[in-house]
Order: C-alpha cells, then structure tokens, then sequence
C-alpha cells in the first residue's frame, strides 16, 4: 500500500495530548514507529509546552507523514482531546500519553479485536506499571484489580469502584465518541466521566488478555499533580452519576459502612437532599450508635423495603467480604446496592 494512501485512509487515530512531555516523548514515539499495524496516524495536541516537546514533534511530522501536529497556547487537557478529536479521521481511535510505551502489537490486536466484534465499543487491554522501583503498593493493587476485570460484566459491577480504564489503554470506535459529545469538562477525572457516560448509554466493553500498554510511574504524571485526579474528585464524579442513574429519585438511601469513606458519602448525599436512613456495619464498637440521626445496624437487621443501598467499606478486602454477605441475604448487585469503594 502506497504511502498516500496509508496517510488518506488511516485505520486508527492516536490522541496524544501532551505539555512538557520532552523527557520521555521520543521513547512513545518510538513505540508507535514499532507497531505491527503501519496504518495509523497520530494526532499530536501539544498544550503550550514550555521545553522541547513542540521540536521534539516537528522533527517527527517532519519524518513521518502519519504524524500530525495542533499547537495549542495551552487550555487544559480537556479542551485539547476536544481538538484532537475534532482532527481524527480514523473510524477507530486509541488513547495514548507522551510519557509511556505501546506494545508492538497494541494496535493490530486492539482494532482487530473491534473488527471481530462490531458490538463492542471500546476495547482496552492489560497493562503494567513502570518503574517498578518504588511503586507504592495502592498502584500494584489498582493494577491488579483493573487487569482483573476482563469483561463487560465484571467491568460494569464494578464501574463505580475506581476507573475501570487506563485512559491511554483504550481503543475505541470514534462514533461513539462523537455521539456522546467528546470529553467533558465538570472538574472530575474526563476519562471516568466518559466510560460512566458510555455505560449509560449502553456501549458494550472489553478488555483484551494481553498487556500492551506500560504505564510509566514518575511525580509529574496528571494523575498525581492534577486536581481532577484527586479523591474527592473521583467521589464527586461518581456520585453525580449514580443520582443520574442508580439512585435517581431516590431521596432514601442505606450506606454500607460507618468509617471515613462512608461518612464522605453522606456529606455528598446530603448536599443532593438524598437523606441516609441507616449504616450497616460489623464492627461491634459501631453497632446502635446514631450517626446524622440514621441508626448503625447489622447486616441480618438490614431490611431494604425497596430503599438503595452504596457500599463505601475503604478497608482492603471488605469488598468481597461485603458480596459474600450481600449474596447470602439476596441482595442483588447493580439492583439493590452498588459498590463504591
């Protein structure tokens, strides 16, 4: 296939919105080049970059016809996946960041995967943190239970868990995208906020078994400077969709769990007029006590009457603890409570 044509008919579209990305940007180029699939363009946002990011780029579009450059004064990460995506001609595009790495195989085995299943709208992949040097053990537990969620059932029980994707892992059909408005701007992570949005309106998940993204870990990566990316961020977003969705008109509602976690969720509810009637708890020293006028009781107590009920249990491993016991009492997931924490 001639150059012309591989550059006027590219099979996926790259977003790459960077800023002062010069330390680690030719290393994910390099990535790129190494693909399988020579059938792509990349649409690189550089955000108003003060380093070597913009050279760094011109040389590549300068070499490379698939490499095509937006120069932004800077507007944030939000406006520019907006203009990336406004230049994407590819039916298929893929997330990636200027700071990490691509499997040589990433794109051949992601789009075909889409080309096999035309029900799916967005196919991630596994992926592996690096460096591994100092990664704290949060970061290894979020890697293994994002890897573990390896289709679109176990992907949506536990949507409101954490962010079900690493954004740069993801291939995803461009209809779907446009359809759903691009990339919204609310002060919360854009990324949880668009598989959130995907999940309401039905798009069909994946994830395939190879890891074909490494994700590099250093301080100044926007999840831990940015902060869209903090806690009470993530929190907000979540919330905002489950009184869209979940916990729409409900006005009364069980929270599982009585620590820090569940105590945060209740400040959120109540600034939403949604009132929490009942915590449900194991831990005897909590058990009777009366918090914001709503009473801690066990689980064999607990009788829903049609009431929602979250479960907010920060506590590592309370999560499958609290499904075993939800499980024995009939309470359905995704029906009767969902799981937050």
């Amino acid at each position: 296939m001639s150059k012309q044509l591989l550059s006027a008919m590219p099979q996926v579209s790259i977003l790459m919105p960077l800023r002062n990305e010069e330390r680690y940007l030719q290393s994910a180029l390099d990535s790129l080049y190494r693909q399988t699939s020579a059938n792509w363009e990349l649409v690189a946002v550089d955000d108003g970059s003060s380093d070597r990011t913009a050279a760094i780029l011109a040389e590549a579009a300068h070499k490379d016809h698939r490499v095509q450059v937006i120069c932004r004064e800077g507007g944030g990460l939000v406006a520019a996946l907006n203009a990336g995506l406004e230049a994407c001609r590819a039916p298929l595009l893929a997330r990636m960041d200027g700071d990490d790495i691509c499997h040589p195989r990433r794109l051949e085995l992601q789009a075909a995967y889409l080309a096999s299943y035309p029900d799916t709208g967005l196919a991630a992949c596994k992926f592996r943190h690096f460096q591994r040097t100092g990664l704290k053990q949060g970061m290894i537990d979020y890697e293994t239970w994002q890897n573990g969620l390896t289709d679109h059932s176990l992907i949506i029980r536990d949507l409101f868990v954490e962010s079900p994707f690493v954004h740069p892992s993801i291939m995803v059909r461009r209809t779907v995208l446009e359809e759903l408005g691009g990339y919204h701007d609310n002060s919360w992570p854009e990324d949880y906020d668009l598989w959130l949005r995907m999940a309401a309106a039905g798009v069909q998940f994946a994830r395939l078994p190879q890891t074909l993204l490494f994700w590099r870990d250093h301080p100044e990566r926007a999840t831990r400077t940015m902060d869209e990316y903090a806690l009470h961020a993530f929190r907000a977003c979540k919330c905002h969709h489950l009184l869209h969705g979940f916990l729409q008109n409900s006005r009364d509602v069980v929270i599982a769990g009585a620590g820090l976690e569940a105590r945060a969720w209740q400040r959120l509810l109540a600034a939403a007029e949604v009132t929490v009637s009942t915590w449900l708890d194991v831990d005897p020293r909590k058990i009777r006590r009366i918090l914001h006028n709503a009473p801690v009781i066990l689980p064999e107590e607990l009788h829903l009457n049609g009431r929602k009920m979250i479960a907010a249990i920060g506590v590592r491993g309370a999560r499958e603890q609290f499904r075993g016991v939800a499980a024995r009492r009939g309470w359905q997931e995704g029906v009767d409570f969902v799981c937050v924490a």
